[in-house]
C-alpha cells in the first residue's frame, strides 16, 4: 500500500478549516491536513485574477483516496474546486503505517 497526497485550494482559513476538521476528525478520510495561505494567479471567467488562497495538503492511504476526494469536492465552496492526487511513491514505513492506523479509525477521535 502507498500514500496519497491530494490537495486543494479554498478561498479563506475558515473554510479551509472546516474542511480539514471534517476530513480528518469527523470523516477519518486523511490522517494529517496541512494549511499554507498562498497567493494565486489565474484565468476566472476570461478575466486575470490575483488572490490569496489557502492551499490544503491532505495526507492519505490509497484505500481512501477516492473517498477523500469525493468529500473535499462535495463540500468545496467553489463552483470548480482543484483536487488534485499525487502518490507517495517513496515514504517511510513508520509514516506510512501511522496514515493507515489513523484513517481506519484506530484512533480516538
Amino acid at each position: 500500500m502507498a500514500g496519497r497526497i491530494v490537495i486543494s485550494t479554498y478561498p479563506d482559513q475558515d473554510s479551509a478549516e472546516d474542511a480539514a476538521r471534517q476530513i480528518v476528525r469527523d470523516k477519518r478520510l486523511a490522517a494529517c491536513v496541512n494549511l499554507v495561505k498562498i497567493k494565486s494567479f489565474y484565468i476566472w471567467k476570461k478575466k486575470f485574477e490575483e488572490s490569496e488562497e489557502y492551499l490544503a495538503i491532505y495526507k492519505t492511504t490509497e484505500e481512501k483516496v477516492e473517498a477523500l476526494k469525493k468529500a473535499v469536492e462535495a463540500q468545496h465552496p467553489y463552483e470548480v474546486p482543484e483536487v488534485a492526487e499525487f502518490s507517495m511513491s517513496d515514504v517511510n514505513s513508520k509514516y506510512l503505517n501511522w496514515l493507515k492506523k489513523v484513517t481506519s479509525g484506530d484512533q480516538p477521535k
